[in-house]
C-alpha cells in the first residue's frame, strides 16, 4: 500500500474573471480527487479571493498538519494569495492551472495560466522553489507520489544493526545531516540484540514448515534450516517490538561466525512479506527501498551491478541471495544454499522474473544528496549462479548507464522494483533541491 498523505486544496480566483464557473469546476475537481486512494483531503470549499481568505485558509491547512498544498488557479488572482498561504503553510506546493474555457464575447474567462506564471515567478524570486506546475484537467499523480516519499521519510523509524560492512565506506552517512534533509533519526542496535532476541519454539517450527514449502532445502543441513527459521522469527519480532519500518544490517563478516549462518535467506523471506531489510549496513539503501514502497512499488530489492556485457547490452543485477522470494521467475528451482561465508551463508538462490524495472539510489557525497534513476527491462535467463539475480537491458546502453554510476561515485547498491517509478523521484528531487543523475 502506498504511503497515506494529507493534502490541502484551495482554489484561487478574482471576480474580474468568470469566478462563478471557476467555482463549478472546483466542485467537480473535488469529487474527482476524492477517488484517489490513500489521501486525506483538506478542502477549502470557498474560493480564495481576498488576502484575508488566504490567511484563513492557511491557518486551517496548518492546523490540519497537511503534507502538501494544491493551489488551483480557478482564474487569474492576486499575487498575494499564494505568498500568504506559504507564509503559514511551508509545505511543497502544486500550482495547478486550468485549461481556458471557450471565449465569451471576446473576453478571456479564466486567464488561469497567467495566474500560474505570476505565482511561480513570485515564489521563485522569493527563494521558494519547492513548487511544481501542471496545466490541465487532472491532478499530477506523480507530484502526489513525491509527497508520499517526503511523508514516508518523516514518519519512518529506521534501525541499523551493527554497522556498515567492513570496508564499505561509501555506504556511510552523516546522521544529523540526514535528519536535516529527511526528518529521519537512526536507531542503533548491536548484532547481539538480534542474535540474543528470545523467540518461542512453536514460532520457529511454523517458519520451518513455511521455508520448506517455498524453497528446496536439500543443499542445507537440518541445523541450518532451523537457524534460518529461528533468525526469521527473531528479525520479524524484533521489527515489531521496536516498531521499525526498515533496518540496515551488518550481515558480514561477524554474523555467520556469531550466529552460525548469515541472514540472507531470512531477509529474502521477510522481504516477500513487505519488510524492508537492507544488507551490509546500507542506511541509504534502506531509504531507497522505503521510497519505492511509499509510492506503491512492491517488494523492492537491493542489487549490485555484478556483470556487464557490452556486446549483448545487459547488466546482471545480482546479490548474494536476499531478494524477496516472491520475485522468483517460477521456472527455475528456488532453493537455499550454503556456498557463502565458508558454508555458513545460507542464501536464497533463484532467477528473478522478467519485466519492467525501475532503479533508484538515494546517495550522499561531498555534502550533497543525489538521486540516481534509471529504467530497464528484466529478461529471461537460466539459473547458472548462486544468489538472486535478474538480467537487465537498458535503452541507453549498459555502458552509458554504468559510466554515469562510476563517474558520479554512486554507491554500489541500487534499489530495484518492478514497474515504472521514475517521474515521482524527479519531482521529489526538485522539491528537495537534490541533483538527479539519470
Amino acid at each position: 500500500m502506498s504511503q497515506v498523505i494529507k493534502i490541502g486544496v484551495v482554489c484561487l480566483a478574482r471576480k474580474t474573471f468568470d469566478h462563478l464557473e471557476a467555482a463549478n469546476i472546483y466542485k467537480r475537481l473535488q469529487n474527482e480527487l476524492k477517488s484517489i486512494k490513500n489521501i486525506e483531503w483538506v478542502f477549502i470549499d470557498d474560493l480564495v479571493i481576498e488576502i484575508k481568505d488566504a490567511q484563513n485558509a492557511a491557518h486551517i491547512c496548518a492546523s490540519k498538519e497537511i503534507d502538501g498544498l494544491v493551489c488551483i488557479s480557478g482564474t487569474f488572482a492576486l499575487g498575494h494569495l499564494v505568498l500568504e498561504l506559504y507564509k503559514t503553510v511551508t509545505k511543497p506546493i502544486l500550482l495547478w492551472g486550468l485549461n481556458e474555457l471557450p471565449y465569451d464575447g471576446g473576453k478571456i474567462r479564466l486567464n488561469s495560466v497567467c495566474g500560474i506564471n505570476l505565482n511561480a515567478s513570485n515564489l521563485y524570486k522569493a527563494g521558494i522553489k519547492n513548487y511544481h506546475i501542471i496545466i490541465g484537467d487532472r491532478i499530477d499523480l506523480n507530484w502526489l507520489d513525491a509527497i508520499r516519499i517526503i511523508k514516508s521519510f518523516k514518519s519512518s523509524h529506521i534501525g541499523i544493526i551493527g554497522f556498515r560492512a567492513k570496508g564499505f565506506f561509501n555506504l556511510d552517512v552523516d546522521e544529523l545531516d540526514l535528519f536535516k534533509e529527511t526528518g529521519i533519526l537512526i536507531d542503533h542496535f548491536e548484532l547481539n540484540n538480534i542474535i540474543d532476541f528470545h523467540v518461542e519454539d512453536n514460532e520457529i517450527n511454523e517458519r520451518k514448515m513455511q521455508i520448506k514449502s517455498i524453497f528446496d532445502v536439500s543443499e542445507i543441513s537440518n541445523d541450518q534450516l532451523g537457524k534460518v527459521a529461528a533468525l526469521t522469527v527473531k528479525f520479524d519480532n524484533f521489527i515489531k517490538n521496536y516498531n521499525l519500518d526498515a533496518i540496515a544490517i551488518r550481515c558480514w563478516p561477524e554474523f555467520a561466525s556469531n550466529f552460525g549462518i548469515s541472514p540472507c535467506a531470512t531477509m529474502s523471506l521477510l522481504q516477500s512479506e513487505g519488510k524492508i531489510l537492507a544488507c551490509e549496513g546500507d542506511i541509504l539503501g534502506s531509504l531507497s527501498m522505503l521510497a519505492h514502497k511509499a509510492i506503491g512499488g512492491r517488494t523492492p530489492f537491493l542489487a549490485d551491478f555484478s556483470q556487464i556485457d557490452f556486446s549483448e547490452n545487459f547488466g546482471l543485477l545480482w546479490h548474494c541471495g536476499v531478494a524477496a522470494c516472491n520475485l522468483w521467475d517460477e521456472k527455475c528451482l528456488r532453493s537455499l544454499d550454503s556456498y557463502f561465508a565458508e558454508g555458513k551463508g545460507v542464501t536464497a538462490d533463484f532467477v528473478m522474473k522478467s519485466g519492467d524495472l525501475s532503479l533508484l539510489r538515494i546517495d550522499y557525497a561531498s555534502g550533497e544528496y543525489r538521486i540516481f534513476l534509471q529504467d530497464a527491462k528484466g529478461i529471461p535467463m537460466k539459473k547458472e549462479l548462486k544468489g538472486t539475480y535478474v538480467k537487465a537491458e537498458f535503452k541507453e546502453g549498459v555502458k552509458n548507464i554504468f559510466d554515469k554510476i562510476v563517474e558520479n561515485g554512486i554507491a554500489h547498491h541500487i534499489s530495484v522494483v518492478y514497474g515504472n517509478f521514475i517521474k515521482p523521484f524527479e519531482i521529489f528531487a526538485k522539491i528537495k533541491g537534490w541533483k538527479v543523475i539519470k
